[in-house]
């Protein structure tokens, strides 16, 4: 995982820590394309803002962007609580407020006994104007950028780790798969499953994911690229149908997969060439793979030698734009992609 999302989930982890012990910041801007983070400081900021539910009916007040406007936030954050240590005001969703800037006048010089959160959602502040700098100077910002699908598993690796738990490499590859880069989708299926396992368990397996989230390790994407890997065609023509017949296919989806697997392996190559000494942890990092995985792009690197590799992504691309409405015939979008493996193995 990137080493900045490390250092954003520690960031957010204090945060929350902080917020538990009381320990409140006057503003709060939550902002950036992938909402978990947003969502895990704003709710960690509401559940611990008050002891008693009393002081909550008096003293806390939840916005919407659309339906509020600057004046309206300001006027209600530069309220004094009532029979209460603070008050909290949050505006959510507030990449819709109209007005969203004039909230600087007020961020630039907040009460101590405020708790104001701004929270937008698939949306940034512009960091040249004055409520991205204010908030910056006397509150807390926290962006929250997209993950790219390879740096999944790693972020679920180390999301698991910080609740105690240890996943294995192809259980964190089979859950990335299913989700995709939605954060919150593992944080809620991992809850699910979590119910289901033994008291105490620590270690979560493939086995464990296939069973309690509900995702068939044998007929995954990411059982496709291993199977395509080592050129096992029956296997792989096999998965190929039964992934393309799913209600839910979608042929740019299954392209993007076999492209990132593909680039990864035309990579390999190029490190190898320039770095024939390379060490595990190097050709691991460059690929952005754990390291479990690397015997399978090593079986790669001999079937795919780099002229037949990047006829492979030339062949992927040429299928990618059939999916998005190129010539494609008579023939499904499933027919389609059994078709790209079968050309793809030749």
């Amino acid at each position: 995982m990137a080493k900045a999302f490390e250092e954003l989930d520690k960031f957010c982890s204090q945060i929350v820590s902080d917020t538990e012990a009381k320990k409140f910041a006057p503003v709060y801007l939550l902002m950036g394309d992938e909402d978990y983070y947003v969502d895990l400081v704003c709710n960690a900021v509401i559940s611990n803002a008050f002891d008693d539910e009393s002081e909550r009916d008096f003293n806390q007040m939840i916005y919407y962007g659309a339906d509020v406007d600057a004046d309206e936030v300001v006027t209600a954050a530069r309220r004094y609580p009532m029979f209460a240590e603070r008050q909290l005001v949050v505006v959510k969703e507030a990449q819709m407020m109209k007005t969203l800037e004039n909230l600087a006048v007020y961020c630039e010089n907040p009460l101590e006994s405020t708790v104001l959160v701004i929270a937008m959602h698939g949306a940034s502040a512009d960091k040249r104007k004055a409520l991205y700098k204010s908030v910056s100077k006397k509150g807390i910002v926290v962006e929250s950028k997209e993950l790219r699908d390879y740096e999944m598993p790693g972020w679920i690796a180390s999301y698991y780790s910080s609740r105690g738990l240890e996943i294995a490499p192809d259980a964190a590859a089979l859950l990335a798969e299913y989700a995709g880069v939605d954060m919150a989708k593992i944080a809620v299926e991992t809850d699910k499953m979590l119910k289901n396992l033994p008291a105490g368990t620590v270690n979560v397996t493939a086995a464990d994911i296939e069973k309690n989230v509900g995702i068939s390790r044998e007929y995954s994407i990411f059982e496709l690229t291993k199977e395509l890997s080592v050129k096992n065609a029956s296997k792989a023509l096999k998965i190929a149908a039964y992934i393309g017949d799913g209600a839910k296919f979608a042929l740019p989806m299954a392209t993007a997969a076999l492209f990132t697997h593909f680039y990864r392996i035309l990579k390999y190559h190029a490190l190898l060439k320039s770095k024939p000494g390379a060490s595990a942890g190097e050709k691991a990092s460059l690929l952005g793979v754990n390291p479990y995985f690397l015997r399978e792009y090593d079986a790669a690197l001999r079937n795919y030698p780099l002229g037949k590799c990047m006829s492979a992504i030339a062949l992927i691309r040429d299928y990618d734009f059939k999916g998005k409405g190129g010539d494609t015939g008579e023939a499904s979008p499933g027919e389609l992609f059994t078709e790209l493996v079968l050309k793809l193995l030749a």
